[in-house]
């Protein structure tokens, strides 16, 4: 299907529906001779996984990775790797009675729109079950930039309703966002926006919010001119999440409230390395990277199905009512973390590879 790969030298094709039998993704262009297993990728499908904490769908999911292919001796081939989570509780009873209607703010009168046909079992390929190939992925990924670069990506939840987390995207790490259940590394706010989410649910709705998402160590250079900017590709990937609404690299929308003087970021120097001393670009300038972290700030709308009464039309345009059933987060923010880092991971991975490109031995005159 169209609009399934996902980079052009890191190429990632996600497959497998909801209520399938599985999901997964087939990564090509992997370097050979990295070292890899399946216990490298599993701890990021683990944050990813539902049934997690009392924030989240109560589908019951492990979520164990299966690698297929392009792996032996406990190392990447460079051939395509094949890579399956099989899904084990998938329950499409719910969605038995909702099948020839439209539900609001889904995929389900699009996908018909354009595809005539389509899997109305947890919302088939637009469900954001899609995602836990990303995820393995987006790990693999992030275990040869780290490895190879020193590239720490670390995401959290920034906001949740009109709940703003304060939290310092110079020290922030992963363990800190791990700290509580609805991965937010300021604990105070974090208290609040679980009891936000807790009584979203009570009342048989959702809520939505943002999060934040630092990348440092990405080396200077990284990225290409015009169409292809490293922050129109982020905002790209970014924008493929399900329910994704909004991105923002660095400062903005918050930059159209300032002046020049006050947003531009001075160059300096540390021990003979060209720095900024702000970071309102977000790490990114003319669409290239200048050595600075990597910032991007993602909005997410509240989780479409919610548990109250709504209006829609059938198949046949008829005017009806309906109550969703199923099983559904009442925010998708906590289980978006790895998401995010995934899709920052996936572009950063097909950017060095791009850069690695650029910088071969030049073709002799």
């Amino acid at each position: 299907m169209a609009g399934s790969t996902f980079g052009k030298l890191f190429r990632v094709t996600t497959f497998g529906e909801s209520h399938g039998p599985a999901v997964g993704c087939i990564v090509d262009g992997c370097p050979a001779g990295v070292p890899l297993s399946e216990a490298d990728l599993q701890p990021a499908l683990d944050r990813r996984r539902p049934g997690q904490s009392r924030l989240t769908t109560p589908r019951n999911e492990t979520d164990q990775l299966e690698i297929l292919s392009g792996v032996f001796d406990g190392k990447t081939l460079g051939t395509p790797i094949c890579m399956i989570v099989r899904n084990k509780d998938a329950d499409s009873r719910r969605y038995a009675e909702m099948k020839d209607l439209y539900r609001p703010s889904h995929a389900d009168y699009t996908w018909e729109a354009k595809f005539t046909h389509r899997d109305w079992r947890g919302g088939g390929r637009a469900s954001a079950r899609e995602t836990v190939g990303r995820v393995a992925a987006g790990a693999l990924a992030q275990h040869i930039l780290s490895a190879r670069y020193g590239i720490e990506i670390v995401a959290w939840v920034d906001q949740v309703g009109t709940l703003q987390a304060l939290v310092d995207r110079k020290t922030v790490r992963t363990e800190d966002v791990d700290a509580n259940d609805v991965r937010c590394p300021d604990p105070s706010t974090a208290e609040a926006m679980t009891e936000a989410i807790q009584t979203a649910r009570k009342a048989r709705d959702t809520i939505g919010g943002t999060v934040a998402c630092v990348a440092r160590n990405v080396p200077a250079g990284w990225g290409e001119p015009v169409f292809d900017k490293l922050d129109a590709i982020l905002a790209q990937a970014m924008m493929s999440l399900p329910a994704a609404k909004g991105v923002e690299v660095g400062s903005g929308f918050s930059s159209a409230t300032l002046l020049g003087s006050e947003h531009n970021d001075p160059f300096s120097t540390d021990n003979g390395v060209v720095t900024t001393t702000s970071n309102h670009s977000g790490g990114v300038q003319g669409g290239i990277s200048n050595g600075m972290p990597i910032e991007v700030r993602i909005a997410f709308k509240p989780v479409a199905t919610h548990f109250q009464q709504q209006s829609t039309v059938t198949r046949d345009g008829e005017e009806t009512t309906f109550q969703a059933k199923g099983r559904h987060d009442p925010c998708v923010l906590p289980r978006a973390i790895p998401i995010v880092e995934t899709m920052c991971a996936l572009v950063l991975m097909d950017a060095s590879l791009q850069q690695e490109a650029n910088r071969a031995q030049p073709f002799p005159l």
